[in-house]
């Protein structure tokens, strides 16, 4: 079993910035592939990003490529979203994940679940 812990997030206006991140505990961190899915009211969760245990592999939605960037330190069992130029429509909900690997994350695979943390983006 592997608990998955979001941090960082809150509001920010449209063109900023937020970090987040995941941390993981029970598990090999190393072992999983990460990823962030997000979830908008009245709308479903949808991919957003993943990474591979080696973080030599990237996935990112056409929504998000070049404005998020995922990144992960598995000596603190971590996994970060940074994501700059922030739009309204970027406002969700936003879950950590973990899977055997990457490819199946980018295809709504998911093993383990974080609790989700709120971003709001104002225009």
């Amino acid at each position: 079993q592997v608990l998955l812990v979001e941090s960082g997030g809150g509001s920010v206006q449209a063109g900023g910035s937020l970090r987040l991140s995941c941390a993981a505990s029970g598990g090999t961190f190393a072992g999983y592939a990460m990823g962030w899915f997000r979830q908008a009211p009245g709308k479903e969760r949808e991919f957003v990003s993943a990474i591979a245990w080696s973080g030599s592999s990237t996935y990112y939605a056409v929504s998000v490529k070049g404005r998020f960037t995922i990144s992960r330190d598995n000596a603190k069992n971590t996994v970060y979203l940074q994501m700059t130029s922030l739009k309204p429509e970027d406002t969700a909900v936003y879950f950590c994940a973990a899977e055997v690997n990457a490819a199946r994350l980018s295809n709504g695979i998911v093993s383990f679940w974080g609790q989700g943390t709120q971003v709001t983006v104002s225009s």
